[in-house]
C-alpha cells in the first residue's frame, strides 16, 4: 500500500498541441481548490484486505514568500493483522502549478520511512533533510502528490499518447502517458462519463523493475475528479481506490456528482 501513492503520483503529464491536449486552466479557473475533499475506498486484491483514502486541499500556507496550498492524501489499510499507513503533502504555487515543499511518512510492519524535500524551480535543484540532494529537468518541477492535481488541469483526447519530465528528480524522469478510452464509472447511483489513462512510471524500487503502469480514471468534466486509481504491485497485487464522497464540489463541476447527495455533499 505504502508505494501505491508514490508510484500513482511519480507520473507527470505536460502540454502537447499535436495530440490535442488542451492548455492547462488559469488559476482561477483550476478544477480544485480550498476546501476539497476526496474520500475513497481501499481495495488489495490479493489479501482482501480494505481501508480509506482521503485526498484534500487546505492552506493558504506561505512557502519562502510564496502563498501556496496544501495538498494532502492520507491512506491507511489493513493487510492481515497490521495497519499500513502513508501520508503525504505537497505544497504548491497554484499560479504556476509548481511544487515548494513535499512531505512523505509510511509506517509498514517492522518499518517506517520519513521524507522532508525543499524544491526549488527557479535554481532547479531540491535538497531533503536526510541531506540528499539534486537537479531538476523543469523550473515548474512537481513532486508525486502534485502530479494528480496537475494531471486534473489538463484535457486530453482519448488515443493521445506522450512523454515528459516534471518530476522534480530527474533520475525519476521520463513517464509516458496513454489515454486508453472513454469510460463510464458508477459513484452511487450517478453514472459519470469518465476518461481513462495508463501511466508508465519509472520507480524501481517500488515496482521490483524499472516500471510500473498506473491507471486513473478521470470524471469527463472541468474538475477531472480522479473517480478511480488501479495499480499492480509486487506480492500484494492489485490495488484499486475508489470515490465514495466528494465534498467541496463548485457549482460549475460534476453536475451527476452533485446529483448523489449521498455521496456528495456540496457548499
Amino acid at each position: 500500500m505504502p508505494a501505491f501513492t508514490r508510484a500513482l503520483a511519480v507520473a507527470s503529464l505536460a502540454l502537447a498541441p499535436a495530440l490535442h491536449a488542451a492548455g492547462a486552466q488559469s488559476n482561477d479557473a483550476l478544477p480544485f481548490g480550498i476546501g476539497e475533499r476526496l474520500t475513497y475506498r481501499v481495495h488489495v486484491g490479493r489479501t482482501g484486505s480494505t481501508g480509506e483514502a482521503v485526498m484534500a486541499v487546505t492552506g493558504p500556507v506561505d512557502v519562502r514568500g510564496v502563498g501556496t496550498e496544501v495538498l494532502s492524501f492520507d491512506v491507511t489499510a489493513r493487510l492481515g493483522l497490521v495497519h499500513v499507513t502513508d501520508r503525504s503533502k505537497s505544497w504548491i504555487d497554484p499560479r504556476r502549478m509548481s511544487a515548494l515543499r513535499f512531505w512523505k511518512h509510511e509506517s509498514r510492519p517492522l518499518s517506517h520511512s520519513d521524507q522532508s524535500v525543499e524544491i526549488d524551480g527557479v535554481e532547479r535543484r531540491w535538497s531533503e533533510s536526510g541531506g540528499e540532494s539534486g537537479t531538476t529537468l523543469s523550473d515548474a518541477p512537481l513532486d508525486e502528490l502534485s502530479f494528480i492535481y496537475y494531471l486534473r488541469t489538463l484535457s486530453l483526447a482519448p488515443g493521445a499518447s506522450l512523454e515528459v519530465n516534471r518530476h522534480f528528480d530527474s533520475a525519476r524522469n521520463p513517464t509516458t502517458i496513454h489515454v486508453v478510452r472513454a469510460d463510464t464509472v458508477t459513484v452511487g447511483d450517478a453514472r459519470i462519463p469518465a476518461t481513462v489513462i495508463e501511466m508508465r512510471v519509472r520507480d524501481a524500487e517500488r515496482f521490483g523493475g524499472n516500471s510500473g503502469a498506473i491507471r486513473l480514471t478521470l470524471s469527463d468534466d472541468r474538475c477531472h475528479v480522479p473517480l478511480r486509481m488501479e495499480s499492480q504491485m509486487p506480492v500484494v497485487g492489485t490495488v484499486v481506490l475508489t470515490l465514495t464522497s466528494y465534498d467541496g464540489v463548485p457549482a460549475s463541476c460534476t453536475g451527476a456528482l452533485r446529483g448523489a447527495p449521498a455521496y456528495v455533499r456540496a457548499p
